[in-house]
């Protein structure tokens, strides 16, 4: 894929944040800047971003839930089974 130089100012905070990015991707800054491009020529608005940003973190707290509550349930279950499988040893069933 050609290449072609493009000088661009950003303010300091924005770099920061793509820095940050790139770190938490191992991409180079210019990686971001490209992916942010193409995803503006897509038509994706900062407004569908923030949408998707929170529907994702909503997503995960219900992730998070759910996997407690399974976890809940499994322990409820093997302490069932144990019971079970103490009372048939006990009473010599099975």
């Amino acid at each position: 894929m050609v290449m072609e130089l493009t000088q661009v100012y950003l303010e300091p905070s924005q770099k920061k944040a793509l820095q940050a990015k790139a770190r938490a991707h191992g991409t180079k800054l210019a990686e971001e800047v490209r992916r942010a491009v193409d995803a503006y020529l897509a038509g994706v608005s900062p407004e569908d971003l923030s949408l998707l940003e929170a529907g994702s973190r909503k997503a995960a707290r219900h992730l998070v839930e759910m996997s407690e509550e399974l976890d809940r349930i499994n322990a409820r279950l093997d302490e069932a089974f144990a019971t079970l499988s103490h009372a048939r040893k006990k009473g010599g069933c099975g």
